[in-house]
């Protein structure tokens, strides 16, 4: 490359003798930016989701390629957030994909200082045990002299992002097993 067409190359003189007097297209384009691709170009599909970390529910998109989060971008289809999220909703993929996160179930034994690692099963075995003992322990036929059919022992308090279909089942769920204390966080 000589020197004329380095300097042909200059954003200036490209902004001064061509079709883009302002300097916000081609003339501020470089070879290098003219390759870069977004890597969501990449991906092999696209899930639409909704940011957990708060009550408001904004919308996003999760690229996904082959099966691995690689972003998460805001959904400009969302009425919540058009496209919008906040600082910790940007950096979701960073929480999907971090070195740290935590993928096993862990469990620490009452009055235990340690935390072990639990099959998912083991752990899906050791609620159901607990709910159910609870439930038997704590069931209510009558209270004051009237019919309830209930437990106390017990209660649902739904997170803020879930959906009504996920909130309706929930509280199916939790009115079979006689809870009466079913809440919602987006509700508090």
């Amino acid at each position: 490359m000589g020197l004329r067409d380095v300097f042909l190359g200059w954003p200036v003189v490209k902004q001064l003798t061509g079709n883009d007097p302002l300097g916000r297209g081609l003339a501020a384009q470089s070879d290098r930016s003219a390759a870069l691709r977004p890597r969501t170009a990449t991906a092999d599909r696209v899930v639409q989701s909704v940011c957990p970390y708060c009550a408001v529910g904004c919308g996003q998109r999760v690229f996904v390629k082959d099966e691995k989060v690689i972003q998460i971008e805001g959904d400009p289809d969302s009425p919540v957030s058009r496209g919008r999220l906040c600082p910790k909703g940007s950096a979701s993929e960073q929480f999907v994909n971090g070195p740290r996160r935590i993928t096993t179930v862990r469990y620490r034994r009452a009055h235990g200082t340690e935390w072990e690692d639990l099959p998912l099963e083991r752990a899906m075995d050791m609620i159901v045990d607990r709910v159910l003992e609870t439930r038997e322990r704590t069931w209510q036929t009558e209270f004051e002299g009237k019919r309830v059919n209930r437990t106390l022992g017990f209660a649902s308090l739904g997170g803020a992002t879930l959906d009504n279909e996920e909130n309706y089942l929930i509280k199916k769920l939790f009115t079979a097993l006689g809870a009466i204390q079913v809440e919602n966080q987006a509700r508090i």
